[in-house]
């Protein structure tokens, strides 16, 4: 994932083919990292609006086309202002990139106060925590930047209005696109590392993926070391990095996202993106897109989609985990308790046995044994001497009303404790599957209600709040649809709020029902349309098992047994926690946990 010289090469083009020639339109600062530059591209190519969206932010530069608008505050930044006075409804006259630098040089045409034509440079750098957008003028003398960077900052080169702009050489890495095949094997006769690394310690504008690639070409283990490299295998290197820098010159780019793939919860998951075709991410999909744009506005907003609501979940997920490991700690103490409590019924048979022979046993008698008449066999007892056999008697009485006491309390306390268990882990299965803040705020409601977290009162009203006191409007969070092979419908409850939805409230009495046997999972509904299950195609039910298989904490097992019924024969116990069902006949398929033949209705 590394926004390196190629992707930047990428862009490149495509900003020239696109926007070059077009006028500025209009210049907001949506953020104090970030500029959106709307453009209207010449007739020639259309015509119409461009968003050019350019983020400096240190943790994630972007830059890219998209039609996503932005959100502008009301009072422009200071750089905003400038950038308008100076470049708005200028024309770009082109879009050019320095080497294979992760830099951009937007050369924009305008015209003064006084109407003569003036030239600016509006320099994009996509360097991590270095990056920057640097408004230059004609002779490339810095007029302002998004971000200063001061000599107490950067002892290589300030940033500051008034600098001369230069591109800080502070590697001393080489030119791909200039390298020959004599200098590049000098490179790999003085590297004494990891091929890979070597490329990457080398040149210029190659990621540590671009560098494992050409290694991955050349058919050379990731280990291997530069220095260890026979000639055959040097010039195969060299061959292979020639081909890609022939490719990048010639500007033949196919933007493709790689995803993972399995039934693992990362599956589908974006691992990374690439210009160039990556050999070695063979065992990803892999989703082609007509522009480097659109490839990464789709891999960053799927990525922020897994990173995103994994953090915005952390807090509940840590809630969660540590009630269940008390829980499991109680539960198991419990049991271990009832199983003490399994040899009442031997003190009851003592205490009667004392009863009845009790006349036999002399006076301070440690033990006795005498014949148990419901085996017919002889039983020792052990005896206080301080006492008479019938207060013998009665101490074992005691001692076994205290155990049956024991015991049934702690049979409530384990069925309590063991249901709060399944419950919580329903509730850690839907976080694994929650993709929206809307799904979480489920979640959250749910463990509120449920006393797992103490509910938040904040007695204003606000636009987040519903006007009723302290209760906040919950985000819209529906149940999954999906469309079977032959035309069904099937929806999939992503918690336990959904499972009862579908399950009570969407639900036909014929439709079926399934879900994973003995293990938490989502509640899967095959409408039928009225029709009897003798009649649904086998497919159908294949597939929505392959769901209720997939949405389960046993999706990563690869096939799963999975339960099945007309929803009529389900139901809900009184005071049930939520997505808490019962059932006393059913079927059962061994579905697999492949989804992929399946269309989701977006």
């Amino acid at each position: 994932m590394a926004f390196d010289g190629i992707t930047v090469a990428g862009l490149c083009k495509e900003l020239q083919d696109t926007i070059g020639g077009g006028r500025i339109y209009k210049i907001a600062q949506t953020d104090k990292n970030e500029l959106v530059v709307t453009v209207r591209p010449s007739a020639e190519r259309g015509g119409g609006q461009l968003r050019l969206y350019l983020c400096a932010d240190p943790s994630l530069p972007l830059v890219y086309l998209t039609n996503t608008s932005r959100q502008a505050p009301l009072q422009a930044p200071a750089f905003c202002m400038l950038l308008r006075k100076h470049l708005q409804n200028g024309r770009i006259v082109s879009v050019s990139q320095p080497g294979l630098e992760r830099i951009l040089r937007l050369e924009v045409e305008h015209r003064n106060e006084m109407g003569d034509l003036c030239t600016h440079f509006l320099v994009i750098e996509i360097m991590g925590k270095h990056s920057n957008i640097i408004f230059l003028d004609d002779k490339e003398m810095i007029v302002d930047s998004i971000r200063h960077v001061s000599s107490l900052v950067s002892s290589v080169r300030e940033v500051l209005p008034g600098r001369s702009y230069f591109i800080p050489d502070t590697q001393s890495k080489k030119d791909p696109l200039s390298e020959t095949r004599e200098g590049f094997l000098s490179v790999l006769g003085e590297g004494h590392m990891e091929v890979s690394k070597l490329l990457l310690k080398s040149y210029t504008g190659f990621s540590t993926v671009v560098a494992q690639e050409i290694a991955h070409r050349a058919r050379l283990t990731q280990d291997r070391s530069a220095a260890l490299l026979s000639p055959s295998e040097k010039e195969s290197l060299w061959q292979e990095f020639d081909k890609l820098v022939e490719q990048i010159k010639a500007q033949q780019f196919t933007p493709v996202m790689y995803c993972r793939q399995g039934d693992g919860r990362n599956a589908g998951a974006p691992a990374e993106f690439s210009l160039v075709p990556l050999h070695h991410y063979a065992d990803c999909s892999e989703v082609a897109y007509d522009s480097p744009s659109a490839l990464l506005e789709d891999f960053y907003a799927r990525k922020n989609l897994y990173t995103r609501i994994r953090q915005r979940s952390a807090d509940l997920r840590h809630i969660v985990q540590t009630i269940l490991e008390r829980d499991v700690h109680k539960y198991d103490l419990q049991c271990r308790q009832i199983k003490d409590t399994e040899k009442r019924d031997k003190f009851k048979v003592y205490g009667e046995l004392l009863n009845a022979y009790g006349y036999s046993i002399p006076e301070g008698a440690k033990s006795c044994e005498v014949l148990n008449y419901y085996t017919g066999q002889m039983v020792k007892i052990q005896l206080d001497p301080t006492l008479t056999p019938q207060q013998n008697a009665q101490k074992f009485f005691d001692r076994y009303a205290r155990m049956k006491r024991t015991y049934e309390a702690l049979t409530r306390l384990t069925a309590e404790v063991k249901a709060e268990i399944d419950h919580l882990r329903s509730i850690q299965n839907a976080l694994e599957f929650s993709t929206t803040d809307g799904d979480l705020s489920q979640i959250r409601r749910e463990m509120e209600e449920s006393g797992f977290l103490r509910r938040k009162y904040t007695g204003r009203k606000d636009q987040r709040n519903d006007g009723k006191k302290g209760r906040a409007r919950t985000p819209q969070s529906l149940p999954l649809h999906y469309i079977s092979s032959d035309g069904y419908d099937i929806y999939v409850g992503k918690n336990n709020t959904q499972n009862d939805e579908i399950t009570f409230r969407m639900a036909d009495s014929r439709d079926i029902w399934f879900h994973a046997n003995d293990m938490p999972g989502s509640h899967v509904l095959l409408k039928t349309r009225g029709l009897p299950m003798d009649q649904i195609p086998d497919r159908a039910f294949e597939e929505a098992a392959a769901l209720a298989a997939y949405y389960s904490s046993g999706r990563e097992q690869g096939k799963v047994e999975i339960d099945y019924l007309e929803r009529r024969n389900v139901k809900k116990p009184s005071g049930a926690a939520p997505g808490f069902v019962v059932y006393y006949t059913n079927y059962s398929i061994i579905a697999r946990t492949d989804i992929s033949a399946l269309r989701e209705v977006q």
